[in-house]
């Protein structure tokens, strides 16, 4: 899943459409449905970011907001076309940048799930 599915995900679920989130979140609509959309690059702060996991209605530090996070920062990121293609990669991609940044320490399997495929790449 990629950030824009999530977003869409949580704001259909929230019943809120695209120009009301955009109302609510004070964006371009046009620009966010590129972003949803994987279309246009997500370039935001942790702080613009956390405004918008609020107007999306995500408690804080729950697993919804965690994924909001972990997503962001994929999406954030110069990530080649090939790797982003990947499913399997791409749900490791969360587990990789939370371990660069010394955010969160990787359980002993998710480490090895990512060492292995990081070897077959």
């Amino acid at each position: 899943m990629t950030f824009g599915d999530f977003v869409r995900k949580k704001r259909l679920e929230a019943s809120m459409s695209l120009r009301r989130f955009c109302e609510l979140a004070d964006l371009d609509p046009s620009n966010w449905s590129k972003i949803e959309r994987g279309r246009l690059r997500l370039a935001f702060t942790r702080e613009r970011l956390e405004q918008l996991a609020a107007t999306l209605g995500l408690a804080k530090g729950s697993e919804e907001w965690q994924m909001f996070f972990d997503l962001a920062t994929v999406a954030q990121r110069e990530i080649p076309e090939e790797l982003y293609n990947d499913e399997e990669v791409l749900a490791a991609l969360p587990v990789f940048f939370r371990t660069l940044s010394g955010e969160k320490k990787p359980t002993k399997q998710e480490l090895n799930h990512l060492i292995e495929l990081l070897r077959r790449k």
